[in-house]
């Protein structure tokens, strides 16, 4: 029995299509109590209730389950140890959604998100759960945030963060669903990407050739985007959080061939995801 945690995410309701399309294993999907009677997943999969910011009730959810695949949605890891503790009272092992950023270069490691992550795979090794861990590259569908920008002017505003190999959350899915079902990956730590880096003005454009419009990214300075950003009553860790990769990352060039190491596929390229999605940008 597997439990898919952050089921109705980017990445999460491609793991549970994922594992469904297999037929090896029973599946749940965790949700928050108030979305469970709304929630739709594939025939076959069963929906648990149960929140994050409450450990304490997750025990009706994590009852018969061997493995857990975890995406930490928050941005501390306040209420970390006590989730840990309670997967590790029921679960046999852990699949953990990481930042290729972990144990990057060190002038990138105050960067919060990758701290984040960092200060997350400790708690797991502390925590005594076989485990593998999943390090990602930026994720493309973080792009879906320009959509409105998009429909509305054809412009893209925003810093300027340094070009990663984008990596297709269905790629992802796809890693996750090996590891989750073959026992043989216990311990691994995995670097995902996509095939190539692309820069976010390479992305927009991408786009604009997906849904046949010609649209352009505007660079903004990262002070102006963080006072904007405020101003819209965002939570100020949210924003160091959001900003911190154009204001402390630097160019990546690393490209990875894990994908296609354990799925016999090769990754998809941003291009290939731009027009997947294109219904969503027009």
């Amino acid at each position: 029995m597997i439990l898919v945690i952050g089921a109705t995410g980017n990445v999460g309701r491609h793991v549970l299509s994922q594992l469904h399309a297999t037929g090896t294993a029973d599946v749940h999907a965790l949700v928050l109590p108030s979305e469970a009677a709304a929630t739709r997943v594939p025939h076959g999969i069963s929906v648990a209730a149960g929140s994050l910011d409450a450990p304490e009730g997750l025990a009706e959810a994590l009852t018969g389950i061997k493995t857990v695949f975890l995406v930490w949605p928050f941005l501390t890891t306040q209420g970390a140890p006590a989730v840990l503790e309670a997967i590790a009272r029921n679960a046999q092992r852990l699949v953990y959604l990481s930042s290729i950023g972990v144990d990057g270069r060190p002038e990138e490691r105050d960067d919060p998100i990758f701290k984040l992550h960092a200060d997350m795979e400790r708690l797991i090794e502390e925590s005594g759960l076989p485990r593998t861990i999943l390090r990602v590259d930026t994720i493309a569908s973080n792009t879906l945030g320009w959509a409105e920008q998009i429909r509305t002017t054809g412009v893209v505003r925003g810093p300027l963060t340094a070009a990663t190999a984008v990596i297709d959350p269905r790629d992802i899915a796809a890693v996750a669903a090996r590891t989750l079902t073959d026992d043989t990956h216990l311990g691994a730590t995995y670097r995902l990407t996509g095939p190539q880096t692309i820069s976010r003005p390479e992305q927009v454009q991408a786009i604009g050739a997906a849904i046949g419009r010609e649209l352009r990214f505007e660079e903004v300075p990262v002070q102006d985007a963080r006072a904007q950003m405020l101003a819209d009553g965002r939570p100020p860790a949210l924003v160091d959080a959001l900003l911190s990769a154009a204001e402390n990352r630097s160019a990546s060039t690393l490209v990875t061939s894990t994908v296609t190491d354990l799925t016999g596929k090769p990754p998809r390229s941003f291009q290939q995801w731009a027009r997947d999605h294109r219904e969503t940008f027009r």
